[in-house]
């Protein structure tokens, strides 16, 4: 039972850490955008409940056009007020984003397992320069920082294993993401702020997902592929993020040294999106492909505690017109099973 319980662990928390890819999506601020998956990808034994506790740093702070880097990013602002999207309404300087997350699994049956993921933290911490034309004085340029937190949005999830064996596993999963967070902050000047500030979207989403487990050497070696894709729609305020897919693919290595238990990870991981649109238009700025290299290590504590580190490398990024594209992720976090 307890290589069983170390097994499950081990597969669902690397099914979480192949889902996570930290990527602007849009405008400003939008790197903890990519938390669109819980934690476990794996199914939980019938009456085993498994808890995730993680902790996600992602810095953005280099500007690009496209594929390559430049000097500024100018990107487009939303007037909520007159429905309109303003082109070029500032310039990106950094965004530092804090993201703490729970999840949680329990098995219903051999075969079936619902989970829940609440970002009970969404913290982000923006600079940008706000650019107005004030005729006859010309161009003028505004200086603001905004810090905006609160808890974003929660997602429930059912996961049904199609095919189990000793070196497969297929898990379906199918999921909905509740309009929780908070989508309708006012800056410092009264204004509704950038939707990508928000902690929530303020959107009914849908959520489908597959994972692919071979494990080429049993509780050693194995390797996987996973994907999902993110159905949006639009919010109160006709603000629409973009579909997003997730593809991803990895293996783990377990070895023991000094009488502990690690598991080494490599990953790839690839995020595409779509623009967004506000009342049926296309927002500038905004959609993009991103690929990131993985590594990460897994510290058994215990037959049922593991503790992770994982950072995140980017490999490619590709985004829409400018925007700033993180530098780094890291993501730390501890799961426990009962």
């Amino acid at each position: 039972m307890q290589k069983l319980t170390f097994f499950t662990t081990h597969l669902l928390v690397g099914a979480w850490l192949t889902m996570v890819t930290p990527a602007a999506h849009a405008s400003c601020a939008s790197s903890t955008c990519f938390l669109v998956t819980g934690t476990q990808d794996g199914i939980a034994n019938p009456g085993q409940v498994i808890v995730d506790l993680s902790y996600r740093y992602i810095s953005m702070d280099r500007a690009q056009r496209g594929s390559r880097s430049t000097s500024e990013a100018l990107t487009a602002g939303i007037d909520f007020e007159t429905g309109e999207i303003e082109a070029d309404h500032h310039r990106e300087l950094r965004t530092l984003n804090e993201l703490a997350q729970l999840d949680i699994s329990y098995g219903l049956t051999p075969k079936f397992a619902m989970s829940v993921s609440i970002p009970f933290m969404n913290n982000r911490y923006h600079e940008h320069d706000i650019l107005a034309n004030h005729p006859p004085l010309g161009l003028h340029e505004h200086y603001a920082r905004e810090r905006i937190s609160g808890m974003g949005d929660v997602r429930l999830t059912g996961k049904y294993a199609l095919h189990t064996r000793l070196h497969h596993l297929w898990v379906a999963g199918l999921g909905i993401k509740f309009p929780t967070g908070e989508y309708k902050l006012r800056n410092s000047r009264g204004d509704i702020n950038e939707p990508t500030l928000m902690p929530g979207t303020g959107s009914w989403d849908g959520i489908l997902s597959l994972h692919y487990t071979y494990q080429i050497q049993p509780r050693v070696w194995d390797t996987f592929f996973s994907g999902s894709y993110q159905i949006t729609t639009a919010n109160s305020l006709e603000y629409k993020m973009g579909n997003i897919l997730l593809l991803n693919t990895g293996s783990h290595y377990r070895f023991t040294a000094h009488a502990r238990e690690f598991t080494a990870s490599l990953q790839i991981n690839l995020r595409q999106t779509p623009r967004d649109e506000f009342h049926g238009q296309g927002v500038p700025n905004t959609g993009g492909l991103w690929v990131y290299l993985t590594p990460g290590i897994t510290t058994q504590a215990t037959t049922s505690t593991a503790l992770y580190t994982h950072l995140q490398l980017p490999l490619y990024q590709d985004v829409n017109e400018t925007n700033l594209v993180p530098s780094y992720g890291l993501i730390v976090g501890i799961s426990h099973s009962f």
